[in-house]
C-alpha cells in the first residue's frame, strides 16, 4: 500500500462522522476528488463525484457511507454524568471503559463510559451484560451546569469512539476507528484515482452515502439522484479468523483478499454481475473469497430496488471487530479490492451492463 493511501485512511478514520453528521468526511471526499470530477450532493448530504470516461455509456454507481456508528446525547444528570443514545447497532458488551468523544459548540470534550463498578454490584447483576441504558459517560464534570455551561454539552450533540489510526507490529495490519466505512470511502476514492488517466466506456459516480448506519438512507435519495445503471457497493466484510468462529460462519481471512458478497441481509446480488467479478479475479490473479451476511445490510439495499432495479453487487475488505471501537484490516486486501472495482468499470461498458439483465 502506498504512503499516500495510508494517510488518506488515517485522515478518513480519525475525522468524526456519526449519522447525520458526516460533513468533515465529505470535506475529505470534495479534497480528495474535486479537481477531475464534477462533485454535487443530494438533500441529506451525501456527496456524488462524477467522472465520464469519455465515450459516455451506462452510469456506474460506486457507493460507500461515510457514517459510523456512534451515539447522541440523551441528557445530563444533575451531577454532571452524560447519558447517551445508539445511533447504529452496538454490542453493549463492547462499550464499557472505552473513552469517546462529544463534539460540542464549544469544541471537542473528550469522556470515558463507565457503570456502577462490579464490586458494588448483587451476584445475580454481575452475571448479566451491562445494558447500554445504565452507563454514563464521564467528562469531569462537577455537575450538570459545568457540563453544560463551561463544557457546551448539550443533547443531540453527537458522540463518537476514540481510537487514533495505528499500524500494528506487523505493519501491513492497520487498527483504527469507523473502517466501517471509512475503508469504503478509500476505496472509491482510489478507484477514481486509478481512473483518472484512463479511457472507459461508461460514467463513473464515487458517492459516499450518509446514514447508512440507521437505515440506507442516503443510498436511498443518491440513487434517485443519479439514476445508475449499475452499483458496486464498497464495504467491508467480516474477518472470520478469530477464535471462536467457524467456517460456516465466515471464511473471510485478513490477507486473503477482498470479499465478492453472494448475499446479505438487504440484497442479493445480480448473479451475473456477482460471476463477472469472480472471472475478472481469476484472470488478474487477484485473490478473493466469498461472503455471506444473514444479517445485516448495506447500501445495496435501497440502491438495488431503485426504480426498475439497479444490478448491484457488495465487494468488501475483511476486517476485524467491526462494529466496536477499533476494527484492523490488512493492508493488500484494500489494494485488491480497489483492483477489482477498476477492472470491473473497465468491463461495464453498454453491451455488458445490458446483459446483465437480459
Amino acid at each position: 500500500m502506498k504512503e499516500a493511501t495510508v494517510e488518506l485512511l488515517r485522515e478518513l478514520t480519525e475525522v468524526n462522522g456519526v449519522p447525520g453528521f458526516e460533513d468533515q468526511v465529505a470535506q475529505l471526499v470534495v479534497k480528495a476528488l474535486g479537481d477531475f470530477t464534477e462533485v454535487s450532493r443530494d438533500n441529506l448530504g451525501s456527496v456524488i463525484c462524477a467522472r465520464d470516461g469519455g465515450r459516455g455509456g451506462p452510469k456506474v454507481m460506486l457507493a460507500g457511507h461515510m457514517d459510523e456508528i456512534g451515539f447522541i446525547v440523551q441528557l445530563i444528570t444533575k451531577e454532571g454524568f452524560v447519558k447517551f443514545l445508539p445511533l447504529g447497532g452496538w454490542w453493549d458488551q463492547v462499550l464499557l471503559a472505552q473513552r469517546v468523544v462529544i463534539q460540542t459548540q464549544k469544541g471537542p470534550v473528550h469522556g470515558i463510559v463507565g457503570s456502577k463498578p462490579p464490586h458494588l454490584l448483587e451476584d445475580e447483576e454481575r452475571s448479566k451484560v451491562c445494558k447500554l441504558k445504565d452507563m454514563f459517560i464521564d467528562v469531569g464534570a462537577k455537575d450538570q451546569k459545568e457540563a453544560s455551561a463551561k463544557f457546551g454539552i448539550r443533547p443531540g450533540d453527537p458522540v463518537v469512539p476514540w481510537s487514533p489510526f495505528t499500524r500494528l507490529s506487523n505493519r501491513k495490519l492497520l487498527a483504527g476507528k469507523a473502517f466501517d466505512d471509512r475503508v469504503g470511502v478509500a476505496m472509491f476514492v482510489e478507484a477514481l484515482k486509478a481512473l483518472k488517466g484512463q479511457k472507459h466506456l461508461n460514467i463513473v459516480y464515487g458517492v459516499g452515502t450518509v446514514q447508512e448506519e440507521v437505515g440506507l438512507r442516503g443510498a436511498q435519495t443518491s440513487a434517485y439522484a443519479i439514476a445508475p445503471d449499475v452499483a458496486l457497493i464498497m464495504e467491508v466484510a467480516i474477518a472470520g479468523d478469530v477464535p471462536g468462529i467457524s467456517d460456516q460462519e465466515s471464511e473471510v481471512k485478513l490477507g486473503g483478499g477482498p470479499a465478492i458478497y453472494l448475499f446479505e441481509g438487504s440484497a442479493i446480488p445480480n448473479f451475473r454481475l456477482r460471476e463477472l467479478a469472480i472471472e475478472v479475479c481469476t484472470k488478474k490473479k487477484i485473490p478473493y473469497a466469498t461472503a455471506l451476511m444473514p444479517r445485516g445490510g448495506t447500501d445495496a439495499g435501497r440502491i438495488h430496488v431503485h426504480a426498475r432495479g439497479v444490478p448491484s453487487l457488495v465487494i468488501g475488505v475483511p476486517t476485524r471487530h467491526i462494529h466496536s471501537h477499533t476494527g484492523v484490516m490488512h493492508a493488500d486486501d484494500f489494494d485488491n479490492a480497489v483492483k477489482l472495482v477498476v477492472e470491473l468499470v473497465k468491463r461495464l461498458d453498454a453491451k455488458t451492463v445490458a446483459g446483465l439483465v437480459a
